[in-house]
């Protein structure tokens, strides 16, 4: 099931409890840490079991702002931190892209520090008022924040993406994105716009980078994106009618797979993109009754 997927709370239900960020911050009980460096996670190099750093933090690691503890990991504290760009890592460490290929990165400590980006990404863009430019205090027991000057709130930015895959008979449709290498092809897929139903934006998503009309649309899962905070929301769709053709702009190349001639696997192994090709691109069946389930369900 999508719920699985790394990012997904489901990955580190048995490992952590998220905290209101006003519980207890003042408490200086010894934990663990998430340093992380772009989208990047600091951690103990060369050590038998890659896991977070526990302890005082280095000394040499100097954060951009305070330490926030953001819950309980494993039972102690965690606190998240980040550190500039490029900098120097201390002696020791070892910075592994959370988004990345890395093996030795497993998913739960990829989702824990995709959680803790996130939550950074908010408390960074969540000083100041975007109406009044007042300096904002934070909302007792919650991630939001209230503006003191004008009395507006403000919560976490959360933004609403489909992406889909696009079946005509046995062919697929795969889209190169302008900026990506050649070879490299995903899902269409897009930020949701004013107005719009989650199926329509399937729908003016692929006209807009393919050039065709898709129908029967049925949703298959969804996982939390956090570079910088998106939500994936996952679709199959059937080829409705006209030729493909990619806008040139955004897309280079909008091409039909046949499903036994597909190129590499698009996305991270750790993305939405990967998971709906490996579930649902052959086995045809199996999308149909798992739709039909889901389908059901939903309805009920």
């Amino acid at each position: 099931m999508s719920s699985s997927l790394p990012f997904n709370t489901s990955t580190i239900l048995d490992l952590f409890t998220p905290l209101p960020p006003d519980l207890e911050q003042d408490d200086t009980s010894p934990g663990f840490w998430a340093v992380l460096q772009g989208y990047s996670l600091l951690l103990p190099a060369e050590s038998e079991q890659v896991q977070l750093p526990e302890g005082a933090l280095p000394a040499d690691i100097i954060p951009e702002e305070a330490p926030l503890r953001i819950g309980i990991w494993q039972g102690k504290p965690l606190r998240a931190v980040r550190i500039v760009d490029g900098a120097a890592l201390p002696a020791g460490y070892e910075a592994l892209p959370f988004q990345g290929q890395d093996i030795r990165l497993d998913n739960a400590l990829a989702t824990i520090a995709g959680r803790a980006a996130q939550i950074l990404h908010w408390e960074r863009r969540s000083r100041f008022c975007s109406h009044c430019k007042g300096e904002l205090i934070r909302i007792p027991a919650s991630w939001g924040k209230r503006c003191p000057s004008c009395s507006e709130v403000h919560f976490p930015h959360i933004h609403p993406c489909i992406i889909v895959l696009v079946r005509k008979g046995t062919e697929l449709l795969l889209i190169r994105n302008a900026a990506w290498n050649p070879g490299r092809f995903s899902l269409v897929a897009g930020f949701v716009d004013f107005g719009e139903s989650l199926e329509e934006c399937v729908q003016r998503e692929v006209r807009e980078e393919a050039g065709i009309e898709v129908a029967n649309i049925r949703y298959v899962g969804s996982q939390c994106w956090p570079f910088p905070s998106q939500q994936m929301i996952g679709f199959l769709a059937d080829y409705a009618g006209g030729e493909v053709r990619p806008d040139g702009v955004e897309v280079a190349e909008a091409e039909w797979f046949s499903e036994d001639a597909m190129p590499a696997s698009p996305g991270s192994k750790r993305s939405i993109s990967r998971w709906i090709m490996e579930t649902y691109s052959k086995n045809r069946d199996s999308c149909l009754i798992s739709n039909h389930v889901l389908n059901r369900s939903i309805s009920s």
